[in-house]
């Protein structure tokens, strides 16, 4: 037996989140639904127009593994904190989730801890303004390989693969992982940012990955295709478990070639920051609890229209009730 059933490595930010009208997004020169990065200037004028904003430690693969935890995973995060205030609060707040968070904060650094400004609009969706600070410094030297080695699932954040240090604690990771019986796996985070880096992004798809989880528009990015059907035709190729989400529409999973479909409850979010986060979380649970792709599918749509339903990115309630009320614990 493994310590961890599931290890996450990504940014490690600390989200901002208010509610605003959609007039307001336009005043301030604000992309209605993206995550925009911006530097640190742009980012102290954004949070000094927030008015009663809720925080909450974030980042896309560590509000994964905080789902996990809520349903029963042992879990682990590899990420990068400044030694302040709000990376203070990032490394207690991921202990009080009940998730290892394995490194300390950093007190050489000059570059502060991570925030991402996300508004909320009255139609659920969110628009996020991310400083990315120290979390992108993340490099091989923080990936602790014993760590890695006592897990039985790694899951890596695409939007880490910005910077060539990311790609070498990705690779480092993967093979220590592998070399230990586990297995790995990728979100691919962002079309912007597969577009920069496709060609490693395929690379590592088709020799590391055991896993890939995307949406429409980062699968056809990745394969340079029009046709959605034609980027998961090459995709699995590449690999032998591939999931692509909709937004609303069926989530697809393509496993060793053969394709399921979930459908999904149509509803009117609240909030739709961390859909995909929380459906990652609700899939690897049951990936690693031994379930068939199906139930592991259902598994993943349900946490996400869990998480929907209220603001912010993370679980409420205990995700284990909700399985259990429809079924599938």
């Amino acid at each position: 037996m493994k310590k961890y059933q599931l290890v996450g490595i990504g940014n490690a930010i600390v989200d901002v989140i208010a509610t605003v009208e959609d007039d307001f997004l336009a005043r301030m020169g604000i992309h209605k639904g993206i995550m925009q990065l911006i530097d640190r200037d742009r980012a102290e004028v954004l949070y000094a127009a927030m008015e009663a904003p809720a925080q909450t430690s974030g980042g896309s693969v560590a509000n994964s593994l905080v789902g996990a935890a809520n349903l029963g995973l042992k879990t682990a995060f590899v990420g990068r904190v400044r030694e302040d205030a709000l990376g203070r609060f990032y490394s207690q707040d991921c202990l009080a989730a009940g998730m290892h968070f394995d490194n300390m904060p950093v007190s050489s650094d000059e570059l502060p801890t991570s925030r991402s400004l996300i508004f909320v609009t009255p139609d659920g969706e969110r628009s996020m303004n991310t400083y990315l600070g120290i979390s992108a410094e993340l490099g091989p030297d923080d990936v602790d390989e014993r760590i890695i080695a006592d897990s039985n699932i790694v899951f890596l954040e695409g939007y880490l693969f910005d910077k060539d240090k990311g790609k070498e604690a990705f690779l480092k990771a993967a093979r220590t992982c592998h070399s230990a019986g586990g297995m790995t796996g990728i979100t691919l985070s962002d079309p912007f940012c597969v577009d920069r880096h496709r060609s490693d992004f395929r690379a590592l798809v088709a020799s590391e990955m055991d896993f890939v989880l995307g949406n429409e528009k980062e699968w056809v990015s990745l394969y340079q295709t029009n046709s959605l059907e034609d980027s998961l035709a090459q995709a699995s190729s590449d690999c032998q478990l591939i999931v692509c989400t909709r937004s609303g529409d069926p989530v697809c999973i393509i496993h060793k070639g053969k394709r399921i479909e979930i459908p999904v409850r149509t509803m009117s979010p609240v909030d739709a920051t961390g859909a995909g986060d929380q459906f990652a979380a609700g899939f690897l649970y049951g990936v690693a609890t031994g379930r068939d792709m199906q139930t592991a599918g259902q598994m993943g749509c349900l946490a996400a229209s869990d998480v929907i339903s209220h603001i912010g990115a993370r679980p409420r309630t205990d995700l284990r009730v909700a399985l259990s009320r429809a079924g599938l614990m």
